[in-house]
Protein backbone atom coordinates (compact mmCIF):
# COMPACT_ATOMS: atom_id res chain seq x y z
CA UNK A 1 0.00 0.00 0.00
CA UNK A 2 1.21 3.17 -0.94
CA UNK A 3 0.53 6.76 1.46
CA UNK A 4 0.28 8.67 -1.52
CA UNK A 5 -3.30 9.89 -2.43
CA UNK A 6 -4.39 9.08 -5.59
CA UNK A 7 -8.33 10.64 -5.18
CA UNK A 8 -10.35 12.57 -3.06
CA UNK A 9 -13.90 13.46 -2.43
CA UNK A 10 -15.38 16.53 -4.70
CA UNK A 11 -17.48 17.65 -1.86
CA UNK A 12 -15.70 16.47 1.58
CA UNK A 13 -11.52 16.44 0.58
CA UNK A 14 -9.99 13.65 2.13
CA UNK A 15 -6.90 11.70 0.67
CA UNK A 16 -7.93 8.18 -0.92
CA UNK A 17 -5.74 5.59 -2.39
CA UNK A 18 -7.27 3.64 -5.28
CA UNK A 19 -7.02 -0.47 -4.54
CA UNK A 20 -9.00 -2.31 -6.94
CA UNK A 21 -12.12 -3.36 -8.87
CA UNK A 22 -13.89 -6.18 -8.25
CA UNK A 23 -17.29 -7.90 -9.54
CA UNK A 24 -20.29 -7.55 -7.07
CA UNK A 25 -21.95 -10.43 -5.52
CA UNK A 26 -25.75 -11.27 -4.23
CA UNK A 27 -27.38 -8.20 -4.77
CA UNK A 28 -24.64 -6.37 -6.11
CA UNK A 29 -24.19 -8.64 -9.38
CA UNK A 30 -23.41 -7.07 -12.48
CA UNK A 31 -22.24 -4.26 -10.72
CA UNK A 32 -18.25 -2.77 -10.14
CA UNK A 33 -17.42 -2.41 -7.00
CA UNK A 34 -14.49 -0.36 -6.26
CA UNK A 35 -12.21 -0.83 -2.75
CA UNK A 36 -10.24 2.27 -1.59
CA UNK A 37 -8.49 3.30 1.36
CA UNK A 38 -9.17 6.54 3.57
CA UNK A 39 -5.47 7.44 4.36
CA UNK A 40 -6.88 9.59 6.94
CA UNK A 41 -8.92 7.21 8.80
CA UNK A 42 -7.08 4.16 8.07
CA UNK A 43 -10.18 2.32 6.87
CA UNK A 44 -11.07 0.85 3.49
CA UNK A 45 -14.30 0.83 2.09
CA UNK A 46 -16.11 -0.68 -1.28
CA UNK A 47 -18.35 1.57 -3.34
CA UNK A 48 -20.01 1.17 -6.62
CA UNK A 49 -18.59 2.61 -9.76
CA UNK A 50 -20.86 4.55 -10.93
CA UNK A 51 -20.21 6.61 -6.97
CA UNK A 52 -16.75 6.52 -7.59
CA UNK A 53 -16.89 8.39 -10.98
CA UNK A 54 -19.82 10.65 -9.88
CA UNK A 55 -17.80 11.59 -6.38
CA UNK A 56 -14.39 10.96 -6.29
CA UNK A 57 -11.38 12.79 -8.64
CA UNK A 58 -8.20 11.61 -9.20
CA UNK A 59 -5.11 14.30 -8.03
CA UNK A 60 -2.77 15.74 -10.64
CA UNK A 61 1.13 15.94 -10.64
CA UNK A 62 0.86 19.44 -10.00
CA UNK A 63 -2.17 19.45 -7.50
CA UNK A 64 -0.79 20.88 -4.27
CA UNK A 65 -0.06 18.40 -1.56
CA UNK A 66 -1.64 19.83 1.03
CA UNK A 67 -4.59 20.79 -0.03
CA UNK A 68 -5.35 18.44 -2.98
CA UNK A 69 -6.02 21.07 -5.79
CA UNK A 70 -8.99 22.42 -3.69
CA UNK A 71 -6.81 25.38 -3.40
CA UNK A 72 -8.54 26.30 0.82
CA UNK A 73 -7.10 26.17 4.08
CA UNK A 74 -7.15 22.43 4.86
CA UNK A 75 -5.55 22.22 7.73
CA UNK A 76 -7.37 24.36 10.40
CA UNK A 77 -10.54 23.54 8.27
CA UNK A 78 -11.42 27.06 6.85
CA UNK A 79 -12.80 26.87 3.67
CA UNK A 80 -13.00 30.54 3.40
CA UNK A 81 -8.89 31.17 3.44
CA UNK A 82 -6.49 29.84 0.61
CA UNK A 83 -4.09 27.20 1.36
CA UNK A 84 -0.77 28.43 2.17
CA UNK A 85 0.98 26.39 -0.02
CA UNK A 86 -0.22 26.88 -3.35
CA UNK A 87 -1.47 30.41 -2.48
CA UNK A 88 -5.47 29.58 -3.61
CA UNK A 89 -4.36 28.38 -6.90
CA UNK A 90 -4.33 24.85 -6.08
CA UNK A 91 -1.92 23.62 -8.25
CA UNK A 92 2.34 23.58 -7.62
CA UNK A 93 4.79 23.60 -10.06
CA UNK A 94 5.22 20.08 -12.21
CA UNK A 95 7.19 18.61 -10.46
CA UNK A 96 5.14 18.68 -7.37
CA UNK A 97 7.13 21.42 -5.26
CA UNK A 98 5.60 24.11 -3.97
CA UNK A 99 6.82 27.66 -5.54
CA UNK A 100 8.79 29.80 -3.42
CA UNK A 101 9.00 33.01 -4.60
CA UNK A 102 6.80 35.01 -6.84
CA UNK A 103 8.09 33.84 -10.28
CA UNK A 104 7.42 30.31 -9.71
CA UNK A 105 3.67 31.00 -8.43
CA UNK A 106 3.40 33.65 -11.73
CA UNK A 107 4.51 30.37 -13.73
CA UNK A 108 1.69 28.20 -12.65
CA UNK A 109 -0.67 30.95 -12.66
CA UNK A 110 0.35 31.06 -15.98
CA UNK A 111 -0.04 27.31 -16.60
CA UNK A 112 -3.40 27.48 -15.20
CA UNK A 113 -4.47 30.45 -17.43
CA UNK A 114 -2.70 28.67 -20.92
CA UNK A 115 -5.14 24.98 -19.91
CA UNK A 116 -8.23 27.15 -19.95
CA UNK A 117 -7.66 29.22 -23.08
CA UNK A 118 -6.76 25.97 -24.32
CA UNK A 119 -10.06 24.43 -23.59
CA UNK A 120 -12.52 27.35 -24.37
CA UNK A 121 -10.41 27.34 -27.52
CA UNK A 122 -11.82 23.73 -27.96
CA UNK A 123 -14.91 24.53 -27.23
CA UNK A 124 -15.46 27.89 -29.95
CA UNK A 125 -14.56 25.16 -32.23
CA UNK A 126 -16.70 22.72 -31.34
CA UNK A 127 -19.44 24.74 -31.02
CA UNK A 128 -18.61 25.90 -34.66
CA UNK A 129 -19.58 22.48 -35.74
CA UNK A 130 -22.80 23.40 -38.00
CA UNK A 131 -24.36 20.16 -36.91
CA UNK A 132 -24.28 21.43 -33.11
CA UNK A 133 -25.21 24.90 -34.12
CA UNK A 134 -28.15 23.12 -34.78
CA UNK A 135 -29.01 21.21 -32.12
CA UNK A 136 -28.46 24.92 -29.99
CA UNK A 137 -30.72 26.15 -32.08
CA UNK A 138 -33.40 23.53 -31.45
CA UNK A 139 -32.88 23.70 -27.84
CA UNK A 140 -33.53 26.99 -27.69
CA UNK A 141 -36.44 27.25 -29.69
CA UNK A 142 -37.93 23.95 -27.59
CA UNK A 143 -36.87 26.13 -24.45
CA UNK A 144 -38.69 29.30 -26.15
CA UNK A 145 -39.08 32.64 -24.07
CA UNK A 146 -42.44 31.68 -23.14
CA UNK A 147 -41.20 31.51 -19.09
CA UNK A 148 -39.56 34.68 -19.31
CA UNK A 149 -42.72 36.34 -20.31
CA UNK A 150 -44.78 34.51 -17.57
CA UNK A 151 -42.66 35.93 -15.52
CA UNK A 152 -42.66 39.76 -16.30
CA UNK A 153 -46.43 39.55 -16.67
CA UNK A 154 -46.24 38.21 -12.99
CA UNK A 155 -43.81 40.82 -11.47
CA UNK A 156 -45.77 43.75 -13.19
CA UNK A 157 -49.34 42.02 -12.26
CA UNK A 158 -51.75 43.64 -9.42
CA UNK A 159 -49.74 42.63 -5.87
CA UNK A 160 -49.64 43.77 -2.72
CA UNK A 161 -45.75 45.31 -2.91
CA UNK A 162 -45.10 49.33 -3.56
CA UNK A 163 -46.35 51.46 -6.02
CA UNK A 164 -49.04 48.34 -6.25
CA UNK A 165 -46.58 46.11 -8.05
CA UNK A 166 -45.97 42.59 -6.17
CA UNK A 167 -43.35 42.78 -4.26
CA UNK A 168 -40.63 40.10 -5.40
CA UNK A 169 -37.30 40.98 -3.06
CA UNK A 170 -35.04 42.27 -5.69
Amino acid sequence: MTDRPSHTHQEHGGRYTLMGEHAGGGTLEGHTLIMYRDLDKGLQSLTTADDWRNNWRSIANDDCPLCLGSGTDQIKGNTNKPCGACFGLGKVKADGETPTDRWELADIANGIIRRQQTELQRLHRLTAVPEIQQAIGKYRDAAGTDWMQDEQEWRSGPGRGPGGRRYTGD
